[in-house]
């Protein structure tokens, strides 16, 4: 009978030991234990995006339909709910829901809504309280240029 060559052990030793899927075993969980532990500041770096995506797009096609349907913007009063709901007094032209719920800002707090706006007088107002959940003052996010 031939002797085991040195290439054959080598061949039947390939793969990975006990050892090795261990230790590789321990740094994904280690990696993935850093990743929940900062879950917070990744996503939560995101939240004044989220908010200016909000009032700058997401809201402006359902109030743009409204507009075209009713002939005008939901008033102050009517507020963002107009769109899910249609105000008795202009029920006939209203085609809604144009939205399926007026969603909360990221820090958990109603959008405001106001026409005619403030910052924007031709068109409406619609803005975050930003993280203090203050509105009027440097933190809001809204739907106009901050000066």
């Amino acid at each position: 009978m031939d002797q085991p060559t040195q290439q054959t052990k080598i061949k039947r030793r390939s793969g990975f030991s006990l050892m090795e899927m261990l230790v590789v075993i321990a740094l994904i969980a280690g990696i993935i234990g850093l990743v929940v532990a900062n879950l917070d500041v990744i996503l939560g770096s995101n939240k004044e995006k989220i908010a200016e995506v909000f009032v700058n797009e997401s809201i402006k096609t359902p109030l743009m339909a409204y507009r075209i349907n009713v002939g005008n913007y939901p008033t102050t009063d009517e507020g963002l709910n107009a769109l899910i709901t249609a105000p008795p007094e202009k029920a006939s032209r209203w085609k809604g829901p144009y939205i399926d719920k007026v969603p909360l800002d990221p820090w958990g707090n109603p959008y405001h809504y106001s026409y005619p706006g403030t910052h924007n007088p031709s068109r409406y107002d619609v803005w975050s309280s930003g993280p203090n959940g203050t509105s009027d003052d440097a933190d809001d996010i809204g739907n106009w240029e901050k000066k």
